[in-house]
Formats: C-alpha cells, sequence, structure tokens
C-alpha cells in the first residue's frame, strides 16, 4: 500500500531554475481495500457502518459506540459512499479512517513526504484536515510532529540565549 506521486518540473524563463510542483496525485486502490477491511477490525465502524447500511435495526446498538463516534452520529456527521465512511464537517467531507497503519501512511505522507516538507503542526493538520479523519486526529498530529527527528534538529535556535533582565546600576557622570 503506497500513495504514488508524480512530479513535473516547471521549466522558468532561466534553464537553470526549475520549480519543483505536484501534478498529479494518485491512491493506490489497495488502499480503499485495505480501509474497507480495517473498518470491519474495528468496534466503532463495524456498528456505524451497520447503521449506515440500514441493516440495523436496534437503535440500543448506538450506545455501544465511543463518546465521540456517538455525538459525531448524532450530529449526522457521518455518510457511507463506496463502502467507505465519510465525515463530515463544516465544509469538508472526509475518509474516515481508524487502522494504526494507515493512520501512520497519512501522517507520513501529510508531514514528511517531499511534497509537503516537513510542515509546521499547524500545517500538516489543514493537510490531514482535507483528507482523512479519525477520532483525535489533531493530538496525533501534533505529536507526530513535535517527535519528527528532522524538524527537532532542523527547527533549533542558532543564536545566542537572551540572559535574564537584572537591573544594572546607571553612571553617576557622564
Amino acid at each position: 500500500m503506497t500513495f504514488h506521486v508524480i512530479y513535473s518540473y516547471i521549466q522558468e524563463a532561466s534553464p537553470q531554475i526549475s520549480i519543483e510542483g505536484i501534478s498529479v496525485a494518485d491512491i493506490n486502490t489497495t488502499f480503499f481495500e485495505e480501509l474497507r477491511n480495517s473498518y470491519t477490525q474495528d468496534n466503532n465502524c463495524r456498528i456505524l457502518f451497520q447503521f449506515l447500511t440500514k441493516d440495523c435495526k436496534d437503535n440500543s446498538l448506538i450506545h455501544a459506540l465511543d463518546k465521540i463516534w456517538k455525538n459525531s452520529y448524532y450530529e449526522g456527521r457521518f455518510h457511507l459512499l463506496d463502502g467507505i465512511i465519510q465525515h463530515r464537517t463544516k465544509h469538508t467531507c472526509v475518509m474516515t479512517v481508524v487502522d494504526r497503519s494507515l493512520i501512520n501512511l497519512v501522517l507520513k505522507e501529510c508531514h514528511d513526504s517531499p511534497f509537503s516538507g516537513h510542515l509546521s503542526e499547524d500545517r500538516t493538520r489543514e493537510m490531514i484536515k482535507t483528507c482523512i479523519w479519525w477520532p483525535m486526529w489533531q493530538k496525533d498530529a501534533g505529536e507526530y510532529c513535535k517527535t519528527c527527528d528532522r524538524c527537532q534538529k532542523e527547527n533549533q535556535s542558532t543564536g545566542k540565549r537572551l540572559g535574564n533582565m537584572i537591573k544594572i546600576q546607571e553612571p553617576s557622570k557622564p
């Protein structure tokens, strides 16, 4: 399971300068297959999938969902599209992921890939917000960025540390 990203180079007026830009992004079909299969492993997704496909008539099952899933269900945020649970927010509708390996893949692609370039926490969250949802995704994205080895090494302050402000004696003569 991989993301296939094809890069193209745009030549500017000067042939020595090339700008790397993304032209095509393709998610492998095995990603979607693994995503659908992961729903059977997770209790929340299994229950939610039954309700969204209208196979379940027992409303007491909805109380078996974890709090965040239950609240989102009551708010009408979940729907099913091609066997993939979608999560709606005010302006977006994104895939729901629960498998930890898929979550780690998404975090890696949104933070570590050449396209993303080790973005800050906020920018990584913005990228994730447009494609994937899982419970506690903001916390996971923040922890991933804070524990990124490359970011920790490159984002260090290089100047002298400021000292404590202390009162100095004013000169008595000019």
